[in-house]
């Protein structure tokens, strides 16, 4: 974790800093996490990181392919790692979210390309419905 990120900010010139390590620290075991769960997981460690740093450092790693986002529900994006690329399963009755292997609409990701010539991007692709619990 800490190379890639240190390797990522030395390309870019910049520092390695306790905050953007806590940050991606915080993505990585929060799984799925906006920034304010973000924040408050950093501010278990390092209270004086305060809410602009962590949505600043959350833009820097996903500049830097560390992170990204989908958008999993009508409020602020859901942040995790960028090399755990999976579908997301969003029930709109009780808000749960489930995780799905690319595998599974690998078939449909390669007719939009054939077709239509659309390149989907799996890390940021979130399917809403009704999960099995709730029907």
């Amino acid at each position: 974790m800490s190379d890639a990120l240190t390797r990522a900010l030395k390309e870019r010139g910049l520092r390695l800093t306790a905050q953007r390590q806590l940050v991606l620290k915080a993505v990585r075991e929060l799984g799925h996490a906006t920034p304010d769960e973000v924040h408050a997981k950093v501010q278990d460690v390092a209270s004086g990181v305060n809410i602009t740093t962590v949505y600043r450092t959350l833009e820097l790693l996903e500049e830097l392919g560390l992170v990204t986002h989908a958008h999993l529900s009508h409020g602020a994006p859901t942040f995790h790692a960028a090399d755990d690329v999976h579908v997301h399963l969003v029930c709109r009755s009780c808000g749960s979210i489930q995780e799905l292997d690319v595998d599974a609409v690998t078939p449909l990701a390669d007719t939009l390309l054939d077709e239509q010539g659309f390149s989907l991007d799996m890390g940021h692709l979130a399917l809403f419905g009704t999960c099995g619990g709730c029907r």
